[in-house]
């Protein structure tokens, strides 16, 4: 009788000591994982990445240059804040000429001194 009350108890010493542990456990890989997210390599080169969009896109001065050999993604990327930027400041450089958007939302550029529309 005193062995099966002993072998129960240990019983529910291991128990709880593995959920205890298993509890702690998860806990920690989620702590894990935001701390190696935020420390990765990777995301410190996207949050460059992200500060050079914020400075591109705040100034309608900076030249966006949108070369052949860029990927879709990245052709996409520059024309939606090249867009952004006309509807904000109305005007944006890109690939070196500067682009105007008039009050009836059309776009146009200067070409010796006259306004020609795209």
């Amino acid at each position: 009788m005193m062995n099966i009350f002993l072998l129960f108890l240990i019983l529910i010493i291991i128990f709880l000591f593995f959920k205890i542990f298993n509890s702690k456990k998860t806990k920690n890989i989620k702590l894990d994982k935001f701390k190696n997210k935020l420390q990765s390599k990777q995301s410190k080169i996207e949050r460059i990445f992200l500060r050079d969009e914020e400075k591109t896109f705040s100034n309608p001065n900076v030249n966006i240059n949108i070369e052949v050999y860029e990927n879709e993604d990245s052709i996409n990327r520059k024309s939606n804040i090249h867009r952004a930027r006309l509807s904000k400041f109305k005007k944006s450089m890109l690939n070196g000429e500067m682009i105007f958007q008039d009050e009836e939302q059309r776009i146009y550029k200067f070409n010796n001194g006259k306004r020609v529309y795209l």
